[in-house]
C-alpha cells in the first residue's frame, strides 16, 4: 500500500498566478504526474473545469487568517457514519457515503488499496488502517454540481459550514 502525501492549498491561481484571498472559493485538483500527486489551485473565474490527467478535484474556501479553526472533527462519529451507510442502496445515500469515504482516506482513516469495474460501476476498496477490515465503495461518478452539493451536505451534517 502507498500512503499520499497531499501539500495544502497553494493560495494562487494555477492559471492567472494571482493570490487566493480569505473567503475566497477555489478549485483544487490532484494531478497524477509520473506516479506522484501534484496539487493545482484555480480561482473559481479562472475554472475551466478539470484540467487532463485529473485524478481527483474539489471546492475549497480560503479561510480568513482571523477566523477561528474549524469544530474538530469525531473521527470515530465519521466512520461511524460512514459503517451504517454501508448497505444502503439509494442514490443520496451512495453519493454522502463517497464523499465521507474520501474524507475518511484525506484523514488517513482509510487507505486505497484498488478500483474496479464491476456491471458498469467503478469499486473502490478500502481499508481500515486501524482494524485492517475491508470497505467497497460505489463511485456515483459525481459531476462537479454533484461533487460540490454532497460535499456541501457533509460539511454541514459534520458543522463545518
Amino acid at each position: 500500500m502507498t500512503d499520499y502525501q497531499i501539500q495544502g492549498t497553494t493560495r494562487r491561481c494555477a492559471i492567472t498566478g494571482r493570490e487566493l484571498q480569505a473567503g475566497e472559493k477555489f478549485y483544487s485538483v490532484l494531478l497524477d504526474e509520473a506516479g506522484q500527486f501534484v496539487r493545482q489551485d484555480f480561482s473559481a473565474e479562472a475554472w475551466q473545469g478539470p484540467p487532463p490527467g485529473t485524478f481527483s478535484f474539489w471546492l475549497g474556501k480560503v479561510p480568513a487568517a482571523e477566523q477561528a479553526r474549524r469544530a474538530r472533527i469525531d473521527d470515530e462519529m465519521l466512520f461511524e457514519c460512514f459503517q451504517r451507510l454501508e448497505a444502503e442502496t439509494e442514490p443520496a445515500r451512495l453519493n454522502f457515503r463517497y464523499v465521507v469515504a474520501l474524507l475518511l482516506m484525506r484523514r488517513k482513516r482509510l487507505k486505497f488499496e484498488e478500483a474496479r469495474e464491476e456491471n458498469g460501476h467503478e469499486i473502490l476498496r478500502l481499508r481500515c488502517v486501524r482494524t485492517k477490515v475491508t470497505y467497497e465503495v460505489v463511485n456515483p461518478r459525481l459531476t462537479e454540481d454533484e461533487m460540490m452539493a454532497v460535499q456541501e451536505e457533509v460539511f454541514k451534517v459534520l458543522g463545518w459550514e
